[in-house]
C-alpha cells in the first residue's frame, strides 16, 4: 500500500519533489565544495583502512582490502570521481533529470561512505534516496524527466522495432 502511494499518488509526487530538492542540495553543495577546494581523498581513505583493525572495527576487512588495493592506488581518479559524482547527483535530483539514476548513484556513494566508517548524514540520505528509488517515475514528475523519459522510452522502442522491420 505504501509503495503504491509512493509510485502513483499525485500528493506523493509533491512530497518526493521536496525530498529531491533537499537531497539534491546536500549533494550539489558537498560536491561543489570539494570541486572548488582541491579535494584529496587520501587522508579519508587511509583513515578508513586504519579503522579496519581492533576489537570492534568500524570498517570491514573486505572493504579495507578494496580501499588498499583499488581506491588508494587510484586516489587521483577518486579525487575527481567523488566531487563530480556528488555534484552531478545533486544536479540530477534538483532538476529531476535521470532522477532514478541520480538517486541510485547517491545511495551507492552513501553506502561507500558508510562502509568507510563515516556515519554523519549518510543513513538519512540512504533512506530518502531509497524512497525516491521505490517511487520511480513519480519522484520525477515534477522535473525535466516528465518530458525526457517519454522521449528516451520512445527512442529505445524505435531501436527495438527497426531491426524487426528488416526481417
Amino acid at each position: 500500500m505504501f509503495v503504491h502511494f509512493l509510485r502513483e499518488n499525485k500528493g506523493a509526487s509533491g512530497i518526493l519533489f521536496l525530498i529531491r530538492l533537499f537531497l539534491g542540495y546536500q549533494w550539489i553543495t558537498a560536491g561543489w565544495t570539494k570541486i572548488t577546494s582541491g579535494f584529496d581523498a587520501n587522508g579519508f581513505l587511509q583513515g578508513a583502512v586504519a579503522s579496519a583493525s581492533g576489537e570492534h572495527p568500524a570498517v570491514q576487512g573486505w572493504w579495507a582490502t578494496f580501499l588498499e588495493g583499488v581506491a588508494i592506488p587510484n586516489v587521483d581518479f577518486f579525487n575527481v570521481l567523488i566531487p563530480w559524482g556528488e555534484f552531478l547527483v545533486g544536479l540530477g535530483l534538483i532538476l529531476g533529470t535521470f532522477t532514478t539514476l541520480a538517486a541510485f548513484m547517491g545511495v551507492v556513494m552513501n553506502f561507500a561512505f558508510l562502509f568507510s566508517g563515516t556515519t554523519s548524514t549518510n543513513p538519512m540520505m540512504v533512506i530518502l534516496g531509497m524512497l525516491l528509488l521505490i517511487a520511480g517515475y513519480n519522484a520525477a514528475k515534477i522535473g525535466i524527466d516528465r518530458w525526457l523519459i517519454p522521449i528516451v522510452k520512445k527512442s529505445i522502442h524505435m531501436r527495438q522495432v527497426k531491426p524487426a522491420l528488416h526481417h
